[in-house]
């Protein structure tokens, strides 16, 4: 455990706290949590999360700019679902990814966790890109996502980070319920 990956923790809780409630700061948090994490997992050798937490960095700038203009008429972003045919290509394209990825990031780095962390890193990606669009299915990514990395992040001794993901899970949860109200009801205000 480092000072880094406690401030990254913070921040990451502060900003998935804002994301259950759609407020636009979450993404400049966000971004001081995954840059800061890009260091943590580049240590702990998890490149998959390492590469993951780069990428989140340009995710971080699109969702900001998306959530304030990806609407109707360059509006705020409202909440939407995906339909059968969206969701069942997102799960095999996350699936095959993974199967690539982790391929890759065995044969050729010193990787650990190959499998778990290339799917941490693919399914984070796809719910990650999911959440820009403030599709509502981006929930049950993380929520799938946090599971697992509870147990591959207490395998690697990244306690801190373990506890940061078991509180993703609920606020996993709590984000899916509140974000499926707001399907019926207004947006919460920004």
């Amino acid at each position: 455990m480092s000072l880094i990956e406690i401030i990254a923790a913070v921040c990451g809780a502060i900003a998935v706290w804002l994301t259950t409630r759609q407020h636009i700061l979450n993404w400049p948090i966000g971004l001081v949590q995954v840059a800061l994490y890009v260091f943590v997992f580049y240590e702990a050798k998890l490149y998959s999360d390492m590469v993951l937490h780069v990428i989140y960095v340009v995710l971080q700038f699109y969702g900001w700019y998306n959530w304030l203009h990806g609407g109707k008429n360059n509006s705020v972003l409202r909440v939407s679902r995906l339909t059968p045919t969206q969701l069942w290509a997102a799960v095999t394209i996350v699936l095959a990814a993974t199967c690539i990825w982790g391929y890759l990031i065995g044969r050729f780095t010193d990787a650990e966790l190959v499998y778990p962390d290339a799917f941490i890193a693919m399914a984070s990606l796809a719910s990650q890109w999911l959440m820009t669009k403030k599709k509502l299915e981006s929930w049950w990514g993380w929520i799938i996502v946090d599971v697992i990395a509870v147990g591959v992040y207490l395998a690697k001794d990244l306690t801190v980070t373990a506890i940061l993901y078991g509180l993703f899970l609920v606020l996993a949860v709590i984000g899916e319920r509140a974000w499926r109200r707001s399907l019926t009801t207004a947006v919460a205000p920004i």
